[in-house]
């Protein structure tokens, strides 16, 4: 018997064109994997809100951008 590990988990995907690129839905997405992964989601979408709709895109890729990728 081997241990086999795997080389790396497939990133989760995230389509900006269709229902999940709507603003509320990536902010609370960001709420969630925020929770999940133990950062602090207040600070988090109080940034992504502060902007606009780039500013928003931006912030949540660079605190979930390791496991999703953002497809225009």
């Amino acid at each position: 018997m081997a241990i086999i590990t795997k080389s790396k988990l497939k990133k989760r995907e995230i389509d900006l064109t269709g229902p999940q690129g709507n603003a509320f839905c990536l902010i609370g997405i960001a709420r969630n994997w925020g929770k999940e992964l133990g950062k602090d989601t207040k600070a988090i979408t109080t940034e992504m809100m502060s902007g606009d709709y780039e500013n928003l895109v931006c912030v949540f890729d660079r605190e979930f951008g390791d496991i999703c990728d953002l497809i225009r």
